[in-house]
């Protein structure tokens, strides 16, 4: 082959790479885009059924408080319940699952529970339930991805890029910011950049943008139209509400979980859990009905500073403990628009406490920036939902004011919660993120891949000298007595037998308690136990029958491991 034919070659491979990036990145984003689209009018459509609906004959009579909102809820449980049963989902896939593909190598998403999961969030929504819409699209997106890698498997493009392509676009079509999806796909959920991953995921998310801002109409999430006051006098204020936020996020994670653990430890069915939760959120709806749903009006209230100080604060806390109820109870939903709605509501109640004091105070600046920093901290994308006040405000300004919170309430909650509430949910699954995805790769590894079946047996009633002759032969220095059934007995090391008297049995010379691994011992779990470990082999046995299934030495641990992270390298930089 001539060197002008390899170049034509090449550059028709390239091509044909390029249309496939083009082809399939560009579909997911047209179909994400559509679903989120249609999933985000039908909500707000159900929203205005929902306050249309009762005319006065829900009201209880004297009280002026209609039980409508309770009546919702509880439909919503049944709605739930069926969802559960057809689609066979022991428990919802959010977010977290589509983090902890991304981060897989050789498994994909349930595409199946994804899309239960998407339409009983809808479900939810559609009854009211104090939950978010963001997460359950963005999980939906990435199962839609993992499904394109199905079909497309023979493509240079790996399954965390099909993951990316979908979140990317389900946050684009969402907040109508294309930037923001780019990043927030890499920063929150694949968590590297590779030009490799750019391109595909870039096209997805301005692809779903542009077909959700102009062929369905969408507006913006967020319209703030308040002239920015001067940003230096009320740096301090920012820095110092950041910590504030922080803490707020923090006590949100917190109390989903408690929620959540008082719900395994009742011992009730999910749909008793759900009647509770329906019944207790929708009493506190009867009372305060600005916390259900979205609460996208209530927070155009809280920035145009339409609500007192107290009532502020009443929204702040009823709105953490409805939605830590309405998730931890299974009534399904997001905490990306909770987040946002506690924000607003933190903001503008340190807004008007900085104005009783006498101190530099816009409630609506801070009204942003509380909504920025609470919700980058639930998500653990700091750098996305910046953006996402940038590219909805359009302003640089509420971008830096938001900058200020969201740095410090990240940074503190980063030192006493975690990353993310995301990475906390993996965690009690004991999944941790945090040393990466090559650690992630090397703990899912089992020590059985490497194993050698070949070693030296020796028996205990044998020769000191008859087992230093086999060694010999065998040009190894260690060798492992079994009983009849294949179980280990001891080990036998040249350097302890040298010296030793030729005619003694060698079962006095066994060490019957080495450094050994259990056969189900990951690669990680191998390197931590080989770190200490001086010899030749390492023995790896059957903890349930003690049944030596073989050995390993450092060399073929360490090869494993190098393996793993040039892989890890060539997925994230290639």
């Amino acid at each position: 082959m001539t060197p002008a034919h390899e170049s034509r070659q090449s550059m028709g491979q390239t091509v044909q790479y390029l249309a496939v990036i083009l082809i399939t990145s560009g579909l997911i984003g047209l179909l994400v885009s559509m679903v989120c689209s249609l999933f985000v009018w039908a909500v707000q459509h159900l929203g205005a059924v929902r306050t249309s609906f009762d005319n006065g004959f829900l009201t209880l009579p004297g009280t002026g408080l209609s039980v409508a909102p309770l009546l919702w809820l509880a439909a919503a449980v049944v709605g739930l319940t069926v969802i559960k049963r057809v689609f066979s989902i022991d428990r919802w896939h959010g977010p977290a699952d589509s983090i902890y593909a991304a981060h897989r190598t050789d498994n994909e998403l349930d595409i199946k529970a994804g899309i239960g999961s998407t339409i009983a969030a809808f479900i939810s929504l559609g009854g009211g339930a104090p939950v978010g819409q963001y997460g359950p699209l963005v999980h939906f997106g990435a199962s839609l991805g993992s499904w394109f890698c199905s079909i497309f498997a023979a493509s240079r493009m790996t399954a965390d890029v099909f993951i990316g392509c979908g979140v990317a676009a389900a946050i684009a079509a969402g907040f109508h910011a294309p930037i923001a999806g780019i990043v927030f796909a890499h920063e929150a959920v694949l968590r590297h950049f590779s030009f490799r991953a750019i391109t595909p995921i870039a096209i997805a998310s301005i692809t779903s943008a542009w077909l959700s801002s102009r062929v369905f109409g969408g507006a913006p999430v967020l319209q703030v139209d308040f002239i920015v006051p001067d940003l230096l006098p009320m740096v301090p204020a920012l820095l110092v509400s950041g910590l504030f936020f922080g803490v707020v996020a923090i006590c949100f994670m917190k109390m989903l979980f408690a929620i959540n653990r008082l719900a395994t430890s009742s011992g009730l069915s999910s749909f008793a859990l759900g009647m509770v939760a329906a019944l207790l959120i929708g009493c506190a709806g009867m009372l305060v009905p600005e916390i259900m749903g979205l609460g996208t009006a209530t927070v155009s209230t809280i920035l145009d500073n339409g609500y007192l100080i107290g009532f502020l604060l009443l929204l702040l806390l009823l709105k953490i403990a409805v939605t830590s109820l309405s998730i931890g109870f299974g009534v399904f939903g997001g905490v990306f628009s909770p987040a946002l709605f506690i924000g607003a509501a933190a903001g503008g109640f340190t807004g008007k406490i900085l104005a009783l004091i006498g101190l530099a105070s816009a409630p609506q600046l801070l009204a942003v920036a509380g909504m920025a920093a609470v919700a980058a901290t639930v998500v653990g994308a700091p750098i996305s939902v910046v953006l996402i006040v940038l590219e909805l405000t359009t302003s640089y300004d509420f971008a830096v004011a938001a900058m200020l919170s969201v740095v410090v309430a990240t940074l503190f909650s980063s030192l006493v919660f975690g990353h993310s509430f995301f990475d906390a949910q993996l965690a009690g699954r004991g999944i941790d993120l945090s040393q990466g995805r090559g650690n992630l790769e090397l703990m899912k590894q089992t020590i059985d891949q490497v194993i050698q079946p070949d070693f030296v047996r020796l028996s205990a009633d044998m020769t000191v000298k008859s087992a230093i002759v086999a060694l010999a032969n065998a040009g190894v220095s260690e060798g492992y007595s079994l009983d009849n059934k294949g179980r280990f007995v001891g080990k036998a090391v040249l350097q302890t037998l040298i010296g030793k008297k030729p005619g003694d049995r060698l079962g006095q010379y066994l060490d019957r308690d080495p450094i050994k691994l259990n056969h189900d011992a990951s690669i990680m779990q191998a390197m931590e136990v080989a770190s200490n470990f001086v010899g030749e082999t390492i023995p790896v046995i059957r903890d349930a029958d003690g049944y030596l299934a073989g050995v390993v030495s450092e060399a073929d641990i360490f090869q494993a491991y190098l393996a793993t992270q040039n892989r890890i390298h060539d997925l994230e930089h290639g």
